[in-house]
């Protein structure tokens, strides 16, 4: 894949699963993502305002491609609770094309 098709694999943490469920909802009706994992509640630990903070929280694996990307981190940012999200797009580097080639397809490209 190359260009706009290449896959992206979009990680997202959300505090609860009805943040959850918005964002799922948003990012596939959009079509900015064909398709989302949600994972069981995790225990999160990370610096914040100078002091190492935990949380319980729920990732999210977006599957998008490199051309969609921007209008899902939009959809993202607008319904995402935190006033800094987790937004992180890792390039899928080898993956069965068959599943690669369905998410391009399921993906439309913010001009269609």
């Amino acid at each position: 894949m190359s260009d706009g098709t290449e896959v992206l694999l979009v990680l997202t943490n959300l505090p609860d699963a009805d943040s959850a469920d918005r964002i799922t909802k948003a990012v596939l009706e959009s079509r900015a993502a064909a398709c989302v994992n949600r994972l069981p509640v995790c225990a999160s630990a990370y610096w914040w305002n100078g002091a190492i903070e935990h949380a319980a929280e729920i990732p999210l694996l977006i599957k998008t491609t490199r051309a969609a990307y921007p209008a899902l981190e939009v959809a993202l940012r607008k319904a995402h609770p935190y006033e800094v999200p987790e937004i992180i797009a890792v390039p899928v580097v080898a993956g069965l094309p068959a599943y690669l080639a369905w998410v391009a397809d399921e993906t439309c490209l913010p001009s269609n």
